[in-house]
């Protein structure tokens, strides 16, 4: 983030425009819905400009610019289409330490004036840090096509409860909470469809019984299974942004990528369960134990997994102790490693012309060894994917090899797959392990193995 987007309180304040066009009167309209007392300073003013510098208790000054023009400022824009004036203009307010905003001249900008949707008391501001003016504008017209024409009414409603729902729900998560219940129930629609009486009363409703909760020892909370997919973000439900959007609290693992852990709610609690090969995690009874713990304390947990949470994810055995304890929960798959990693790659894991079945696998090594059926691996027309296989590569290629699997199969190894830090090897059976130690190939993984993998090469187009 290069700029630090805030909103500005200017209501009787002060603001300088330099400059008396067109350009500066859009800005002093804008000045002016902020109740800005708006003061502009050129040679040349247009009438209007004129008439809306008074109805805003400012003044239009038919002058030369100087610094003295800025003597207590808020704010400062310059709107000329003289480049040596606009960098007087920057440089006395940047001295006086003044935000200045010169249009379309980024580098002599302090603050970016966004592309504003105003459904007051909402707004949404829009910045591309001065690069694409044109692509803020289309994101403009985007989000105000989304935004129900009544979110204005919504959000005065809401406002107009916040002392009440305080002192209603003294815990600052359980009053977090009760309001994105309340956005998920029907009380959004009723206000757009214009029932603004059931609205009130649905919100009477909920606060009685949270009143009534909390007699009786408090609300339980909710847990969320969620698949995180593969590594890249835009594999994401919909759903999954949603309740990622919601928890109070996160529990999510090593494969889970930093720019998805970006998309989590900023201010919720988050706390690391991943394991590494080499390391120790946090065991898996622990982890089922906090689950049902910080739900009972009435929080919304998120666990977040990798890929899908019921392919090698241990999902399931997380599940089972919540319903033991009567904990709700939600389930929302992932894409799983195998069909992402795979895509990105360009191996389709079924092929008409090379497998007519594929069998996920785990590779994890366990005290060195690993116990699979090898003769049932070893067929024609299948793929075969291996998770967690990187430190297990050469027993797996010389188990197969040694079970009747031609040293000649094609295999691939693919490191971080759909993410932008991808690697992808591809051999043949009995040289992929030297290959892999060769090139450094690190977890975490998938390998797959099968003719599939020949197709690579015509259908790849990850990065290009």
């Amino acid at each position: 983030m290069e700029l630090l987007p805030i909103f500005l309180n200017i209501r009787d304040r002060k603001c300088v425009i330099v400059g008396g066009g067109s350009v500066a009167l859009r800005k002093a309209n804008l000045l002016s819905r902020a109740q800005a007392s708006v003061h502009v300073i050129a040679t040349s003013i247009s009438e209007e400009l004129e008439v809306l510098c008074r109805a805003s208790n400012g003044a239009a000054m038919r002058q030369p610019f100087t610094p003295a023009h800025l003597e207590g400022a808020a704010l400062v824009i310059a709107a000329t289409d003289d480049g040596a004036i606009n960098l007087a203009v920057s440089a006395a307010a940047k001295s006086l330490n003044i935000p200045v905003n010169v249009v379309d001249k980024a580098e002599l900008c302090s603050f970016m004036m966004p592309a504003i949707v105003d459904k007051a008391p909402v707004l949404v501001a829009i910045s591309s840090s001065g690069t694409a003016p044109a692509l803020t504008s289309k994101l403009k017209e985007m989000i105000e096509i989304m935004i129900p024409g009544s979110i204005d009414k919504l959000a005065n409603l809401l406002g107009s409860y916040r002392a009440r729902v305080k002192d209603t729900i003294a815990n600052l998560d359980q009053r977090r909470q009760f309001w994105q219940d309340l956005l998920e129930s029907e009380v959004p629609e009723l206000i757009y469809a214009g029932n603004e009486d059931a609205a009130i009363e649905t919100i009477e409703q909920r606060l009685r019984d949270r009143l009534q909760a909390a007699g009786a020892g408090g609300k339980m909370g909710e847990v969320y299974l969620v698949g995180a997919g593969p590594g890249d973000p835009d594999l994401l439900t919909l759903r999954a942004l949603r309740l990622m959007s919601k928890a109070d609290v996160v529990l999510y693992d090593r494969l889970v990528s930093d720019e998805i852990m970006q998309k989590l709610r900023p201010d919720a609690d988050k706390i690391y369960m991943g394991k590494e090969q080499t390391k120790q995690g946090v065991e898996q009874e622990t982890i089922n134990e906090l689950l049902v713990r910080l739900a009972r304390e009435g929080k919304r947990v998120l666990r977040l997994k990798g890929g899908d949470p019921f392919i090698f994810g241990r999902g399931g055995e997380e599940l089972e102790t919540l319903a033991q304890a009567g904990v709700p929960f939600q389930v929302v798959p992932g894409i799983t490693a195998a069909s992402g990693c795979a895509a990105y790659a360009g191996i389709p894991l079924t092929h008409r012309d090379h497998a007519q079945s594929v069998r996920f696998l785990t590779g994890h090594l366990r005290e060195g060894t690993l116990d699979l059926e090898w003769e049932h691996l070893v067929r024609e027309k299948q793929t075969l994917v291996f998770y967690m296989g990187l430190s297990g590569l050469q027993t797996i290629c010389e188990q197969l090899i040694a079970h009747g699997m031609a040293a000649d199969t094609p295999i691939a190894v693919i490191q971080q797959g759909t993410t932008r830090r991808q690697r992808v090897i591809s051999d043949q059976l009995g040289s992929m392990p030297v290959l892999a130690k060769k090139t450094g190939i690190k977890a975490p993984t998938i390998i797959i193995i099968g003719s599939v993998v020949s197709a690579q090469e015509k259908l790849s187009w990850f990065g290009s």
